[in-house]
């Protein structure tokens, strides 16, 4: 790992990945009144507003335990984009080496609109930055690791090299898809190591 594969990766900027967590934090924003004394009260202070009808609604509804909500790609892409890459101090989404695009959910969200199904599995495909990335299998564990660890039980994570991005795909997959293996390889203290530096920022 001394000798860097892919000196001059291509990087995306920041502000041009897909993100629905800019959203969230512009809205939470917009809740909160503005005036002379809005940047000496707390955030906490707006929460439950007696005046506010919305505010009274919105705690009933987050009362109600019972209702899942859906997670889709996006909220997918939104947990694995800040993984650390183990070459570079980039993003695997600022590297492009998880996209939008190569996330599925099967079976989709849209076509269960009342009940969510038991079991949904999450397709993730990787692409390395070059197609002799030795970091590939190292890539797509992080990749799983997080999703594994993140996910309700009722998910199950799929990680493989996207076609015709790596030389040795077809065995990188079958080391990805290996339970056992996968297993094994949590167990070495050295990849461990390597896996925590990697999830660090997420």
């Amino acid at each position: 790992m001394s000798e860097i594969l892919n000196a001059n990766p291509t990087i995306r900027n920041a502000s041009d990945l897909p993100t629905r967590r800019r959203e969230q934090n512009k809205k939470s924003r917009s809740k909160r009144p503005f005036g002379l004394l809005s940047s000496i009260i707390p955030d906490s202070a707006y929460i439950l507003d007696p005046f506010n009808p919305s505010s009274s609604s919105e705690s009933e509804n987050s009362d109600d335990e019972d209702e899942v909500e859906p997670i889709d790609e996006q909220e997918i892409y939104d947990l694995i984009a800040p993984i650390q890459d183990p070459e570079h101090p980039l993003t695997l989404g600022s590297l492009s080496v998880v996209n939008l695009p190569d996330i599925s959910l099967t079976p989709t969200l849209s076509s269960h609109s009342s009940s969510l199904p038991a079991i949904t599995t999450v397709t993730v495909l990787v692409t390395p930055t070059i197609t002799h990335c030795s970091l590939a299998t190292v890539i797509g564990l992080g990749v799983r690791v997080r999703l594994e660890q993140s996910l309700p039980p009722r998910f199950r994570v799929d990680v493989r090299i996207k076609e015709g991005t790596h030389s040795t795909a077809e065995q990188v997959n079958r080391q990805l898809g290996d339970k056992e293996r996968v297993a094994a390889a949590l167990e070495n203290g050295t990849l461990m190591g390597v896996l925590r530096k990697m999830l660090e920022g997420c």
